[in-house]
């Protein structure tokens, strides 16, 4: 027996429009930047830089003598209106003429590999040997380690090259790299790497019982089980302390100390800038690498020509279709840029006002609980609107520059009634830390009482999640001589 149904759905689909406006509302400014640039060169339609304000008026007045065209698909009146192109200008000056322009140079280089290849000349080695070492050092990776195990090595040398040789002359080979600089380079683990490293050094009481302590205590060291190293080194505990501080010096990372030369800093540009002017806060929105946007009046001055010609041929209405579709492209463009710059402006702002005393003092203590759903119900957006600014901007504060996201806890209540931000219980936790003996470190216990003390009624598990989160390892880790 068939049965019917009635099921209603409510669902909400956004359009290409929304969706291209989510996207340039997620972007940070200078991916921002980067996305004028294309557009700027995909559509003629749009031009950056300064209008000609002569030639605007000019504009003007033609196009309110022009006779309308009864023709409604070749009607342009609405692509030749000028009146709202003030609301298009994009750019502000929200910097001084003091502010420099700076930007980082390409510096031209070798690579870390070839750095190491130019080192094996002084070894004056044989053909084969050389093409050996050769190889080996393009299984260096950037960190300055040869991952791969010899017995690998010696199959990918028969395999790809046509070299047949054994374990012992790949490893009399690698011992010669391990001479190259930086010092550890060619290690195949860290343990390797740091005893190399040490055999460069000058000779002394504290490198030997360095190179000791890893050689054969390597897993007691990494766990700092220090009373144990004592006994089976028949070590002092000054001694010990004194090889720690040796180990403490190394690299870990002996690639990183030759930056690859063709690479660019990443630089952080805040998408805002807050300032304390006569105990007031000030916000602007940088929009200094944001180019003025308008709508080309070459393409309406074109769009006027046709209008003008009576008898238009199919062709011309194909260039009229062309030229209306680039001109409503550059339109909605320019707004949807305006629409960002707002959208940005009254998120930041509200979420400035709402931590309002944090801004003015700068005390982390001051931040209020906050979450995404807080600012999206006071300006009427929608959450994920709200995620979109906070999870990739930047904002100039007279503390430094921030992650927004970082403005946003959860809440919760103390023992005196009063909701406070997580951010505040993670700053006090640090402060414990900080202050704990560092021969005897806290348990998470502990720490769970002492931050229970403070007045934050917070358990166990909690206290370990916020001790990750801040980037505190264990006790047994956190231990010092």
């Amino acid at each position: 027996m068939l049965k019917q149904f009635l099921q209603l759905k409510l669902s909400q689909k956004l359009s290409p429009q929304q969706i291209q406006l989510m996207k340039l509302i997620e972007l940070p400014l200078q991916e921002l930047e980067d996305r004028l640039s294309r557009e700027i060169e995909e559509n003629p339609a749009l031009e950056t830089g300064k209008e000609n304000e002569k030639d605007l008026y000019e504009t003007e007045s033609d196009y309110e003598q022009e006779p309308k065209n009864e023709d409604s698909e070749l009607n342009v009146e609405d692509y030749l209106s000028d009146d709202d192109i003030p609301d298009y200008k994009l750019k502000t000056n929200n910097y001084s003429d003091d502010d420099e322009e700076k930007s980082l140079p390409f510096i031209s280089g070798i690579s870390f590999n070839q750095f190491l290849k130019n080192q094996l000349t002084p070894f004056s080695l044989n053909e084969n040997d050389s093409k050996i070492a050769e190889f080996l050092v393009g299984s260096v990776d950037q960190s300055g380690y040869i991952r791969t195990d010899i017995v690998d090595i010696v199959d990918d040398l028969a395999f790809t090259m046509g070299i047949y040789t054994d374990i012992n002359s790949v490893t009399k080979i690698l011992n010669k790299i391990h001479l190259l600089d930086p010092p550890g380079v060619g290690a195949r683990d860290l343990q390797e790497c740091l005893i190399l490293q040490l055999r460069r050094k000058k000779e002394s009481s504290s490198a030997i019982h360095a190179i000791n302590i890893l050689n054969n205590n390597f897993d007691l060291f990494i766990k700092k089980h220090y009373k144990k190293i004592i006994h089976k080194l028949s070590i002092t505990e000054d001694e010990l302390r004194q090889a720690i501080k040796q180990i403490e010096k190394l690299n870990p990372k002996p690639g990183s100390a030759f930056s690859e030369p063709t690479k660019m800093n990443s630089t952080i540009i805040p998408d805002f800038k807050i300032e304390i002017i006569e105990n007031k806060l000030t916000l602007n929105l940088n929009s200094r690498n944001a180019p003025e946007l308008f709508v080309s009046n070459e393409y309406k001055n074109m769009l006027s020509g046709y209008q003008e010609n009576k008898n238009i041929s199919k062709s011309h209405k194909q260039a009229v279709t062309f030229i209306k579709q680039k001109l409503d492209s550059a339109k909605w463009f320019i707004d949807a840029i305006n629409q960002r710059n707002q959208t940005l402006l009254i998120t930041m702002k509200t979420i400035m006002e709402f931590q309002n005393k944090y801004f003015l003092s700068g005390d982390e203590s001051n931040l209020k609980p906050m979450i995404l759903k807080d600012i999206a119900e006071k300006i009427g957006m929608d959450i994920s609107t709200i995620s979109r600014v906070a999870n990739s901007k930047y904002v100039d504060t007279p503390y430094g520059i921030k992650l927004i996201k970082s403005f946003f806890s959860e809440g919760i209540t103390n023992d005196k009634g009063i909701e406070v931000s997580t951010i505040e219980i993670k700053k006090e936790l640090q402060n414990i830390i900080n202050n704990e003996n560092k021969s005897k470190p806290l348990t998470d216990d502990e720490l769970t009482k002492r931050i229970n003390e403070k007045g934050y009624p917070i358990a166990r598990r909690t206290v370990a999640k916020y001790r990750e989160m801040i980037g505190a390892p264990v006790a047994r880790l956190r231990k010092k001589l």
